[in-house]
């Protein structure tokens, strides 16, 4: 515990999420984990809006597909531990696939797979949280800040993505309380 790391139990994650569970369920709320971890919140962050995708949208194959990376692209992590981050992408990762492939009973197509990844590269992210910047691979904060997409659906099944430095996210929405 070099690094002051906490384990939530998964009751304590279940009762805190269901203080939120009308936004938890909700495809396009987003969420953001400042200390992520492995994922102890975001994996049934995901799960939770992946049954709301499979309710809503469970009848067409196309339209789940796309509700469930637009799920995906909702969910936000900064760790500062690079293994905790690999840790945290490949199970948000692996359930992400399990769920489509038990909804569609076939895996998704390699682009499909890919745009999946691209995402959780984009959305879990090493560094540290407090500061604002990135870390290197032994932890100590770089010079360089955190970097945030936010993605938007756009004219049917297309996605729009704006990049955004952490501060300026915090700095908006200051602005709007």
């Amino acid at each position: 515990m070099d690094h002051g790391e906490v384990f939530t139990p998964d009751w304590l994650v279940n009762d805190m999420l269901n203080l939120v569970a009308h936004e938890a369920v909700r495809i396009d709320s987003r969420f953001l984990e400042p200390a992520c971890g492995e994922g102890a919140f975001l994996a049934p962050i995901l799960l939770r809006k992946l049954a709301t995708v499979r309710r809503q949208y469970g009848s067409s194959p196309a339209d789940y597909e796309f509700r469930a990376v637009l799920a995906l692209m909702s969910i936000y992590g900064v760790e500062l531990l690079a293994d905790n981050v690999r840790a945290c992408r490949e199970r948000l990762q692996t359930l992400w696939l399990a769920e489509y492939e038990r909804r569609l009973k076939r895996p998704p197509s390699a682009e499909c797979q890919k745009t999946v990844r691209f995402i959780l590269e984009r959305n879990i992210l090493n560094g540290n949280a407090l500061s604002m910047k990135k870390v290197d691979a032994s932890a100590p904060d770089t010079q360089e800040p955190i970097l945030f997409s936010e993605w938007s659906a756009v004219g049917g099944t297309l996605i729009k993505r704006r990049d955004l430095h952490q501060d300026e996210l915090l700095r908006d929405q200051s602005a709007r309380t």
